[in-house]
């Protein structure tokens, strides 16, 4: 079974959602993945997933509720086989804690070819619904590589 863990800063909005749809299409393409997130900082730990991330999940059928914030810990690199990153800052803040090389290998963008998840945070309900066009998208390639 592969392990994927996304990665935010805050995880209540880009991660929690690219956990849900990863399940999703985990689901839809019969693979068998275990999907967990986390954030890099410690500003929502124990708190439900942004209001509006809720929203556009459901909107696609995906119930993402129940998820509650947590943040990134160096044992995280012992239990996930790959660690998605939505921007730069968090691609350094999680190799900084990384041991080894091995750690550090785990971590990539989740985008391929380095681009980014732009943080919908202080946006608008359409920066929410372009973050999920952005992680639909690339979310097949991470089930089936």
């Amino acid at each position: 079974m592969k392990k994927i863990l996304c990665v935010c800063l805050g995880n209540i909005c880009r991660s929690p959602l690219a956990e849900g749809i990863l399940r999703k299409v985990a689901q839809e393409e019969g693979a068998d993945i275990e999907v967990d997130s986390a954030g890099t900082a410690n500003y929502h730990v124990g708190d439900a997933p942004d209001q509006r991330s809720i929203s556009i999940g459901r909107k696609y059928n995906i119930d993402i509720s129940s998820h509650r914030g947590q943040q990134f810990e160096v044992a995280h690199f012992d239990l996930f086989d790959v660690i998605l990153v939505m921007d730069y800052s968090n691609l350094n803040n999680v190799r900084m804690l990384a041991r080894d090389e091995e750690d550090k290998n785990k971590v990539k963008m989740f985008r391929p070819g380095d681009n980014i998840v732009e943080d919908p945070y202080y946006g608008g309900d359409s920066d929410f619904e372009n973050m999920y066009q952005t992680l639909i998208k690339d979310a097949l390639y991470w089930i089936t590589n």
